[in-house]
């Protein structure tokens, strides 16, 4: 254990969709966060395949989705209503919707908490794209570009928990 035949791994992308995957584990971050501050990320490597393939495989999902082009985002789970051509003025979030009006009668459905409250860097995403556009109002591509954020951070989030389920295994087999 510990060491990874890499030779066993099919191509270089099953490499970088294991990394990703390891990356985007809470577990991880948690675990390694004092030292990612400081240098360059430890990665943990598992010389079982199965173990690989199974977080490789959901490293390129996770990837699919970081770069918007999953199929899964054909059908997003939020939606725009209200007035369509509404200013972004004053950003907020309540009982699952977005709002981008100061009467919150304008804005996104469908948007949970925890999409809502998720951090990339020190970005809260789903606020900061929308606060960046401050002013303006959004065009029909803008509108579904966001809708599709929105469902790729809840992905995310779920991919993030399945990581982690097999990263712990990854980490058992380290120590």
């Amino acid at each position: 254990a510990g060491v990874m035949p890499m030779a066993a791994a099919s191509s270089p992308e099953d490499i970088f969709r294991y990394v990703y995957a390891v990356f985007h584990s809470p577990g991880y971050r948690s675990r390694y966060a004092e030292f990612l501050r400081i240098d360059f990320p430890r990665l943990p490597l598992t010389g079982d395949l199965e173990l690989f393939y199974g977080l490789a495989r959901l490293g390129g999902e996770l990837t699919a989705f970081h770069l918007l082009e999953s199929p899964k985002l054909a059908k997003p789970i939020t939606e725009f209503m209200g007035a369509r051509n509404a200013e972004v003025e004053k950003v907020s979030w309540s009982k699952n919707t977005v709002w981008i009006d100061k009467a919150q009668s304008t804005g996104f459905k469908g948007v949970a908490e925890e999409v809502w409250s998720f951090h990339i860097g020190g970005y809260q995403v789903c606020e900061k794209w929308l606060k960046d556009r401050r002013g303006r109002t959004l065009t029909p591509a803008e509108i579904r570009h966001y809708c599709r954020t929105v469902t790729a951070l809840q992905e995310t989030i779920a991919r993030q928990k399945d990581i982690d389920r097999l990263y712990r295994k990854v980490d058992v087999l380290e120590d």
